[in-house]
């Protein structure tokens, strides 16, 4: 879909806690200061990560359905641009090596 609005729900007493919201689907996205926090993705979800600066980002939908997961790219990179680092490049996979799954 072109020109999603997306809209940013923050947490007062955790600047890590943001949620994107799309206006216009259902899509939900958490994002997770990785480098400065705990994660454990579900597994029911779509997980995708990005550095700004020397940040890592872990994005995840919440109850993600099969209409909104072609705009979860775009919400990462609008929210990339809002914390102005609009070079951000998505990784499919946690780039922390001691987080690889092995198969």
């Amino acid at each position: 879909m072109e020109n999603n609005v997306y809209l940013l729900a923050t947490d007062p007493h955790d600047a890590c806690r943001d949620v994107i919201h799309s206006r216009d689907t259902t899509l939900k996205v958490k994002v997770y200061c990785v480098t400065e926090e705990g994660f454990s993705p579900d597994p029911n979800e779509i997980q995708l990560y990005g550095y700004a600066g020397k940040k890592l980002y872990a994005f995840e939908t919440i109850n993600i359905t099969p209409d909104d997961a072609l705009d979860v790219i775009s919400a990462i990179q609008w929210y990339a641009d809002y914390i102005e680092h609009p070079e951000m490049e998505i990784l499919p996979e946690d780039p922390r090596s001691d987080h690889s799954v092995a198969m």
